[in-house]
């Protein structure tokens, strides 16, 4: 086991590597860059005081050097703008269109991310798992029907339609004003019980938007994993011994089951953070999706590749972790590979 753990620590490197290769080449695939846009814009203006400032900072962060140039500052392999370190020192950069550094740009949105995406985690989990549970324990009765259909509309419905439909009946028929994560005043200002009482206000529609989807999806794979276990022998043979139900169900089929969903954490972890970024846009949420999406489009470099280098990070360390947990899991897995002897 140590070894396959240390096996598994060397490859992060180089995955992280080409990670970093790819987002970078991705980002500077565009014609252009936000400074060089600004610079146009400004030379059309006639504005030489802001144009001065602006060639400036393009000599600063690199950006009038070659690509490889500008990759090997923007990791921090080689010495760039005065000040800057780069990602090896845990500098993610400065954001242009912003003005600001990149890490007070995403530092409150990606709280708000978390508390709402780890909010939707916690809601799919606790929908999903009873009901999937029941539906393969009581195959092809009414409820399980019911609960059928419940999972095809729900996987069939999309995210953001959900959220204009819940959006209006709340405006229209409650009067609640959903839109956003909190209210305006709180926007900006350091936390306190009435700003947490505010986010806690507005988390019910996105939680129940984005975890509907994910709810539906999760029922209708643990139902099916459920369903393979039970009718294996080994099922079979502790009923004959007269193991209790469900002791039976938890100790054994139930374990099994949860493969799929711990080799799921490899996405979660980014999705914790990123969250659904398209309906983020509709309910004017204050995460972090909406924030990637501005950053793309405008080319702010910096924002946006150490943003992407941040969640591909967290992707891979959550593989790594599916990994080591699907070893304890389940012990049919070989861990030192080639075919069963």
């Amino acid at each position: 086991m140590l070894r396959y753990t240390l096996n598994r620590i060397l490859i992060l490197i180089p995955t992280l590597f080409v990670i970093s290769v790819l987002v970078f080449t991705i980002i500077k695939l565009p014609p252009g860059d936000f400074l060089s846009n600004q610079i146009d814009e400004l030379k059309s203006q006639g504005d030489t005081s802001a144009l001065e400032r602006v060639e400036f900072l393009k000599k600063q962060y690199g950006l009038d050097k070659s690509a490889v140039e500008q990759y090997a500052v923007w990791v921090g392999v080689w010495p760039g703008a005065r000040g800057y370190s780069g990602l090896l020192q845990g500098d993610l950069g400065w954001s242009f269109e912003y003005d600001l550094p990149v890490k007070e740009v995403v530092g409150d949105r990606l709280l708000l991310s978390f508390i709402m995406n780890f909010s939707v985690i916690l809601f799919t989990w606790a929908v999903a798992f009873p009901i999937g549970a029941y539906s393969a324990t009581h195959q092809y009765s009414w409820s399980d029907y019911g609960l059928t259909l419940f999972g095809y509309v729900g996987l069939a419905t999309p995210n953001f339609l959900l959220a204009l439909v819940l959006m209006y009946f709340a405006n229209v028929e409650f009067g609640l004003a959903v839109g956003g994560i909190m209210d305006p005043e709180y926007l900006g200002k350091s936390w306190s019980m009435d700003k947490m009482m505010s986010v806690l206000s507005h988390l019910w529609i996105p939680v129940l938007v984005i975890g509907t989807s994910g709810t539906a999806g999760m029922i209708r794979r643990l139902r099916a994993n459920l369903l393979d276990e039970l009718q294996k022998q080994y099922v079979t043979t502790a009923r004959a011994k007269g193991m209790p139900r469900f002791r039976l169900l938890m100790k054994y089929p139930m374990r099994m089951a949860l493969n799929p969903f711990v080799a799921d954490i490899g996405s979660l972890l980014p999705s914790v953070i990123s969250g659904s970024a398209v309906v983020a846009v509709v309910l004017s949420l204050q995460t972090s999706g909406p924030m990637l999406l501005d950053a793309l489009r405008s080319q702010d470099q910096y924002l946006a590749g150490s943003f992407l280098m941040f969640l591909s990070m967290l992707a891979v360390i959550g593989t790594f972790i599916s990994d080591l947990l699907l070893a304890v899991l389940d012990p049919r897995i070989r861990l030192t590979g080639g075919s069963a002897k």
